[in-house]
């Protein structure tokens, strides 16, 4: 599976439990961590780890296991990482303090032209 088509597969996931204003940046250019950063919030702690578990198990199904997951049980800041593809599944609040989609600005968002 090519990077952009995992990212997509997480981007159809996350939004299968509402995650609030997703956001697919392509950053492969700009930083030799990581290919997409994925970036979505929850209107709770709850809805944000829901959504996290709801990932975690879709990527599990298709065959990928996270080098890392970071924040998980408080539920502020998730930090899923993926290899090609780094998943941050914020709070509401916490998202626009932290602003990642501000500080990544150079970075073109994949449009997939099915906005949920």
């Amino acid at each position: 599976m090519q990077p952009i088509d995992k990212a997509k597969l997480c981007l159809k996931t996350i939004r299968e439990r509402k995650a609030v204003d997703p956001v697919l940046l392509h950053v492969e250019d700009l930083t030799s961590v990581t290919d997409y950063f994925l970036i979505t919030s929850g209107n709770s702690t709850r809805q944000v780890q829901a959504i996290m578990r709801h990932l975690q198990n879709t990527l599990r199904e298709a065959g990928f296991r996270p080098y890392g997951t970071e924040g998980e049980q408080e539920g502020h800041w998730v930090l899923m990482d993926y290899g090609d593809v780094v998943i941050h599944i914020f709070y509401q609040p916490l998202r626009e303090f932290y602003d990642l989609e501000g500080l990544w600005i150079e970075a073109p968002e994949v449009k997939t032209g099915d906005k949920a």
